[in-house]
C-alpha cells in the first residue's frame, strides 16, 4: 500500500501517449506508466477506503455507538510468512534420513509382583517368567509425621525437620508443576493452575500460585540464567536477536529474546534502542563510554551536528567514562534539558557501542531483521532473508500483470537462497564472486512495477548484510530462531496480558530462558526444577550442557 499520496496531474502530464496515433512501439513505451498510475490509484483508494472507516467507526463511538465489527473474510488471508518457501527449499537440500521408532523411556519408582492363585489354574501349567506392564500415575499428597520432644527444663519444643524442598505447605512437585506449568509450552493462566491443583485435592489460592512463580522464586535460578547466557554467548560466533512487545504494570515495554542453537534468553527492558540491546548483549553489566576516533565517526555516521562533534574532538580525546559521567559533561554539554536530547542520545550511543565492541565478551556477528536499533553494534551484521521476503509478499498489486511480475521475481528471489543453501555446504572463493555477481543481476534488474523496483532497489542496498554467509559460511541464512523464541512470549502475553512488578517480570524472563534453554538441549524441563526445587542437585546445570566451543552447527 502506498504510503504516501500520488501525485496523479504530475502522473498523467508524465503519460504522453495519443491512442489515435501512436503505434505499437507508442504503446509498449508508455504502458508501463499507465500501469503504475493505476496501481498507485487503486493503493491509495484503498487507504483512503480504510481511512474513512475508522472515522466512521470513531464518530459512532463519540455517539455511544459501535464501530463496524471486524469480520474476518471466509477466504483464506493472504501468506506473508516466507516461511512455507524457506521449508520446501530446506526439505528439498536435506539429506533424507531413516526415521528411528522412539521408545519412551519411563522412570520405574516402585516395581510390585502380581501373582496368581494357583488353585485356579491347570495342573499342568508352567511358570514363565514376570510379563512387564508399565502404568503411571501421579502422587502429590504426603503427610509428614514429624517427631517431637519437650524439654521442660528448657521449656522448648524440639520437631523433626522435613525434607529440603518441603519448605511451607506445599512440597518440591507442587512447587515444580506450577513453573513447569505456567513457563513451559503449556502455558497455563494462573487461574487454571489454581483449578488443575484443586482439581487433584491440592488446596492452594491463587496467591500462593503467584507467589511461587515471582516473589518466591529461588535466586538459584536468576543465577542460571547468567550462566546459561555466559556460556551460549561463548559458545558461538553469532547471535540471533529480536524483540516484542511486554506489558509491565500498565505500561509498554519490550522482551529482546538474545539465543543461538544452544539457548534462548529473555531480558525485558522499558526501551528497545541501541543501548537496550547494548545491555542485553553486556548481561546488565554496569556499561562503560569510550571516546576516540571511532566514536567520533560514528557520532558523525549517527548525524550528529558539527558543531557538537567538533567540541567533542578538542576536548575529548581517548577518555573512558562511566554513565555517571558522562551525563555530567552531557549536562555542560546541554545545559538546557529540553533541548539536544537527540545529540545527547547520539554521544551515548556512539561511546556505549566503542567501549562494547572493546570489551572481551562483544559478540562478533549479529543475525537480526534490519531494525535500526541492530545496527552498528556488532562488527558484523547478517540480515534474515525469510524476513526480507515478506516485503515482497506484503504487496497488494491490483492488476494481474503486476501481480505476475512479483510472482516471477519471487520465483528467482527464493532460487537464489537455495544457491545460497548449496553454497553453505561446500564454500569456496569462485563460488562466492559468482553468487555476488548474479546477487547485482537480480536486485538491479527493471521489472516496470515501480513499487516491485523500488523495493528490489531497497534489498539492494542491504547487499553486505545479506550475503555475510559468502564471507562466513558458518551463519543461518535467516533470523527463525529469535523469531520462534519471540513467539513463546507472544504466546505468553497472550495468556498472562502483564507483569506487575520488577520481581515478578524478572522472575518471568529467567523461566521462560530455562524453559526454551532446556528444549533446545533436549532436558525435560520439569525433572530439571524439581531437581532444583528438592535441592537434589543431581542434574548437571543447563549451562554446562552448552558446548564450550565455538564451533556452531551448520544452520541453514
Amino acid at each position: 500500500m502506498s504510503s504516501k499520496p500520488v501525485d496523479f496531474q504530475h502522473a498523467i502530464e508524465a503519460i504522453k501517449l495519443d491512442v489515435l496515433t501512436a503505434n505499437t512501439e507508442g504503446f509498449r513505451q508508455e504502458l508501463p506508466k499507465l500501469f503504475n498510475l493505476f496501481e498507485g490509484m487503486a493503493a491509495e483508494i484503498m487507504a483512503l477506503r480504510l481511512e474513512n472507516q475508522k472515522l466512521r467507526d470513531e464518530n459512532n463511538r463519540l455517539k455511544g455507538e459501535q464501530g463496524k465489527p471486524n469480520i474476518r473474510p471466509q477466504t483464506k488471508n493472504k501468506d506473508i510468512s516466507s516461511e512455507v518457501e524457506r521449508r520446501k527449499i530446506h526439505n528439498k537440500l536435506k539429506k533424507v534420513r531413516k526415521s528411528k521408532a522412539k521408545k519412551h523411556k519411563i522412570k520405574i519408582d516402585h516395581q510390585k509382583r502380581l501373582s496368581i492363585n494357583k488353585r485356579n489354574l491347570p495342573a499342568d501349567a508352567v511358570f514363565k517368567g514376570w510379563e512387564s506392564v508399565v502404568v503411571q500415575d501421579l502422587r502429590i499428597n504426603i503427610e509428614f509425621l514429624k517427631a517431637t520432644y519437650y524439654s521442660p527444663s528448657e521449656r522448648k519444643t524440639y520437631r523433626a525437620a522435613l525434607p529440603l524442598g518441603y519448605e511451607g505447605e506445599f512440597g518440591p512437585v507442587v512447587h515444580s508443576m506450577v513453573i513447569s506449568l505456567a513457563s513451559d509450552n503449556s502455558g497455563m493462566t494462573q487461574p487454571a493452575i489454581v483449578s488443575f491443583l484443586q482439581t487433584h485435592g491440592i488446596f492452594i489460592s491463587a496467591a500462593t500460585v503467584a507467589r511461587i512463580l515471582s516473589d518466591g522464586l529461588d535466586p538459584l535460578f536468576h543465577q542460571e540464567k547468567n550462566d546459561i547466557m555466559q556460556a551460549g554467548k561463548a559458545a558461538s560466533p553469532f547471535m540471533h536477536i529480536d524483540d516484542t512487545t511486554a506489558r509491565v504494570n500498565g505500561k509498554n515495554n519490550y522482551t529482546h529474546v538474545l539465543c543461538n542453537p544452544y539457548f534462548s534468553a529473555y531480558v525485558t527492558l522499558p526501551r528497545k534502542d541501541r543501548m537496550s540491546i547494548i545491555e542485553v548483549l553486556s548481561q546488565g553489566a554496569e556499561l562503560l563510554f569510550k571516546f576516540g576516533e571511532k566514536a567520533f565517526e560514528l557520532m558523525a555516521l549517527m548525524g550528529l551536528p558539527k558543531k557538537y562533534l567538533e567540541e567533542l574532538q578538542k576536548s575529548q580525546t581517548h577518555l573512558i567514562l562511566s554513565r555517571r559521567e558522562l551525563n555530567c559533561l552531557l549536562d555542560q554539554m546541554f545545559p538546557n534539558p529540553k533541548q539536544g536530547l537527540k545529540s545527547r542520545e547520539t554521544i551515548l550511543e556512539a561511546c556505549a557501542i566503542c567501549a562494547y565492541q572493546d570489551s572481551p565478551e562483544a559478540v562478533s556477528i549479529l543475525i537480526c531483521d534490519d531494525a535500526p536499533q541492530f545496527k552498528l553494534i556488532a562488527s558484523l551484521l547478517g540480515l534474515c532473508w525469510i524476513h526480507e521476503g515478506r516485503h515482497y509478499k506484503k504487496l497488494t498489486p491490483f492488476l494481474p500483470a503486476s501481480q505476475a511480475l512479483i510472482d516471477q521475481f519471487l520465483s528467482d528471489f527464493w532460487d537464489f537462497y537455495e544457491k545460497l543453501l548449496a553454497y553453505k555446504e561446500a564454500s569456496s572463493s569462485i563460488a562466492a564472486d559468482a553468487l555476488s555477481q548474479e546477487f547485482d543481476a537480480l536486485f538491479q534488474r527493471t521489472t516496470g512495477y515501480e513499487q516491485l523496483d523500488k523495493r528490489i532497489a531497497i534489498t539492494f542496498a542491504k547487499k553486505e548484510e545479506l550475503l555475510l554467509v559468502l564471507k562466513h559460511a558458518e551463519i543461518p541464512l535467516h533470523n527463525n530462531s529469535a523469531e520462534l523464541g519471540a513467539r513463546a512470549k507472544a504466546r505468553s502475553r497472550d495468556v498472562s496480558f502483564q507483569t506487575r512488578s520488577p520481581e515478578g517480570t524478572q522472575a518471568k524472563d529467567t523461566l521462560m530462558t530455562l524453559a526454551q534453554t532446556a528444549r533446545k538441549l533436549g532436558v525435560n524441563f520439569f525433572d530439571y526444577i524439581y531437581d532444583r526445587v528438592a535441592r537434589r542437585y543431581l542434574m548437571p546445570s543447563l549451562a554446562s550442557l552448552i558446548p564450550t566451543s565455538r564451533l556452531c552447527p551448520n544452520s541453514s
